[in-house]
């Protein structure tokens, strides 16, 4: 008798499930947005966000014309800098500033190149447009390193020393090792950023949206009289979902990610996968609790809104924990996207096993159990 009980609870469960999915497609406008989420978005965040500095674009007050000042001048050339060309003085720099047309503007000074053959040290200023303060930050960095570089070389030159010849001097060599992601591409850091946001908002957006037209159709009154219990009602919801945003993932995963931006995936995909099946479980709770707060699908989608943003930014994808307060870090804890984040990081970028990531497959274990039980109790409340 058990037996027949269980065969039947799963029976519903199933067709319930098929019938969430041909919902599903029968809505076009939603199916082009999760096409457009797993697809194009994905590659536009890969492709057009850069991290380091492209191009930055930088005028120049030359006050001294002579070789040294040129061969400075040279150095700050594609692929970080784009060099405009020369102004006259400090008043049309700060008037071009100002209006956001430069980035930078060097200004070498008077007497350059002589103070440097007589020995004395000589400043250059750089005035940069901070308002983007990583941008700024960046330039700023880049042109010290220029600098740096230009003034050992000068000083090498001058002392008639070629390069092999500062072997036997003392020096400190900085020798590093860039692990991971050895040639800093952009496009891997990116694209799976952009992927792991995608299924963030899919995982809350679609389940809940299915609930909700549930209400917006006078059917949910229906389902919560039928012999079907809370969870026969929820649980396919979550499952027709979760299945759409895995063959997505896949989707994005190997015709988009690998052959776009050459991906050298390290660990297993079956881990990746299953980690990404626990997170849309885990993140699908916060979406059953939208549905029972909301009466439209445009509730739904301010809900959403609402709620992403506090998870993106304590996932640690736009700001490293190491850099937040010690209140924030704590709450990461309570964010899935943070262990979503590090897991993939993990598995796809250094082949990490289900040994290391023990430690944060368990914390979402127990968010993805308090967050669906959660969901299920606020319908059990609403429909019981």
């Amino acid at each position: 008798m058990n037996g027949n009980r269980f065969l039947l609870w799963w029976d519903r469960v199933i067709a319930m499930t098929v019938k969430e999915l041909k919902q599903l497609f029968r809505d076009p406008v939603l199916l082009a947005i999760i096409v457009y989420f797993f697809t194009a978005d994905v590659y536009l965040a890969g492709e057009g966000i850069k991290l380091n500095l492209h191009n930055a674009s930088v005028m120049v007050i030359d006050h001294d014309h002579s070789a040294a000042s040129r061969e400075l001048i040279y150095r700050f050339r594609p692929p970080y800098f784009d060099l405009k060309g020369e102004i006259s003085g400090k008043k049309e720099a700060e008037n071009l500033l100002n209006k956001g047309k430069v980035l930078a503007v060097l200004d070498i000074p008077e007497h350059f190149q002589r103070n440097l053959l007589r020995g004395k040290q000589v400043a250059v200023q750089l005035q940069v447009d901070t308002s983007d303060t990583v941008l700024g930050t960046l330039a700023t960095s880049y042109a010290a390193q220029i600098t740096a570089d230009f003034g050992q070389d000068f000083a090498m030159q001058e002392l008639g020393l070629a390069a092999g010849q500062t072997d036997n001097l003392p020096v400190i060599e900085d020798r590093h090792r860039v692990l991971y992601n050895p040639n800093q591409i952009d496009g891997w850091f990116m694209s799976i950023s952009e992927l792991l946001t995608v299924i963030t908002i899919l995982s809350m957006l679609l389940p809940a949206a299915a609930a909700v037209r549930e209400k917006e159709r006078g059917t949910i009154e229906q389902l919560a009289v039928s012999p079907l219990t809370p969870l026969q009602i929820l649980l396919p919801k979550v499952i027709a979902m979760s299945l759409v945003i895995l063959l997505g993932t896949a989707v994005c995963l190997f015709l988009i990610i690998i052959p776009a931006f050459h991906l050298p995936v390290k660990g297993s995909i079956p881990l990746f996968f299953a980690v990404t099946a626990l997170y849309v479980f885990a993140t699908s709770g916060i979406g059953l609790f939208i549905a029972t707060a909301s009466r439209t699908l445009g509730q739904v989608t301010m809900l959403v809104v609402l709620l992403m943003m506090p998870i993106l930014l304590l996932s640690g994808v736009w700001t490293p924990p190491e850099a937040m307060p010690q209140g924030l870090r704590w709450a990461m804890t309570f964010s899935p996207l943070y262990y979503l984040t590090e897991m993939s990081y993990a598995i796809l970028l250094k082949g990490a096993d289900m040994y290391i990531l023990k430690d944060l497959l368990l914390g979402l274990t127990l968010l993805g159990i308090a967050f669906f039980s959660f969901g299920v109790w606020r319908f059990r409340r609403q429909f019981g």
